[in-house]
């Protein structure tokens, strides 16, 4: 949905991406806050998910040594003080928005898989699930960004129905509250689907998946240029930028249709030129 283009970098030629501070700080306050539900719900306090942070780093260097190229010319460790202290800060201002003494999540960073009649198969993982005890469904997402200004809003909610429909699909039931918490700007948006809500989502995945499988038979990934492109890793092969994508790894057939039906939602893996499920994180 963000650039076809890109889709075909992440997925289908796997191009390595460097390391982002933001996207790894993202990573770091989910892991906390994750591991704060650990604890008894009287000890779930601001001091200890603080406190948390430094093992959590640590973890997360142990699993992905990569990471530590963030910093590697930071001799004196200042600009990874000053990362580490912006993440305080996320953490914190979590404790404005919700109180965890209150909460008691059924599920944490839960994967969830379905396939529709259709065959496609759905996937992905869900920062949180609260159920009410009369059974109630509440899907919780944090994101470390500031909220989306309304005309933007379309996309991250149409993540979190997605979610719901790999929810309504595998449990037969539907979500009674879709949750962003918006760690950032301390905003906290929320939205109450109903199944014709996720029927139109079925049918807009549907046609994603339709678009998915021609191009990557075809060869055809279009970029799709938006105000985004300036922290794509991947401008010195985009034609938008003077480059040329690489040799397209997978053979091809001839389009059938001049229409421009490019699109996707999270990543797919490609197996012998057919991609077989899509996901959302």
């Amino acid at each position: 949905m963000q650039c076809p283009l890109l889709y075909r970098f992440r997925v289908i030629d796997r191009l390595p991406q460097k390391p982002s501070e933001a996207a790894t700080r993202g990573t770091l306050v989910h892991a906390v806050l994750e591991r704060l539900f650990d604890a008894p719900a009287a000890d779930r306090t601001a001091p200890r998910a603080r406190a948390l942070i430094p093992g959590q780093w640590d973890r997360l260097l142990e699993s992905k040594p990569e990471l530590g190229e963030l910093f590697a010319d930071d001799g004196e460790g200042e600009r990874l003080t000053r990362w580490l202290g912006e993440a305080e800060r996320l953490v914190e201002r979590w404790f404005s928005l919700e109180d965890p003494t209150r909460l008691e999540p059924a599920e944490r960073e839960l994967f969830v898989e379905t396939e529709l009649e259709s065959g496609l198969r759905l996937r992905g993982v869900i920062d949180r699930v609260d159920i009410a005890p009369t059974g109630e469904v509440r899907i919780v997402d944090y994101k470390t960004g500031k909220a989306p200004r309304p005309e933007y809003a379309e996309g991250p909610l149409f993540q979190m129905k997605f979610y719901a429909l790999v929810i309504w699909r595998l449990k037969g039931i539907v979500p009674r509250r879709l949750q962003l918490v918006y760690l950032g700007s301390g905003d906290v948006l929320t939205y109450d689907p109903v199944p014709a809500d996720l029927e139109r989502v079925e049918r807009k995945l549907l046609a994603l998946w339709e678009a998915i499988a021609l191009a990557t038979e075809t060869g055809d990934w279009r970029p799709r240029p938006t105000k985004l492109c300036g922290w794509c890793d991947h401008q010195a092969l985009c034609p938008e930028f003077g480059g040329t994508p690489p040799v397209y790894p997978l053979s091809v057939r001839p389009a059938e249709s001049d229409e421009d039906v490019q699109g996707t939602m999270g990543p797919v893996r490609a197996e012998a030129g057919r991609a077989v499920a899509l996901e959302g994180r």
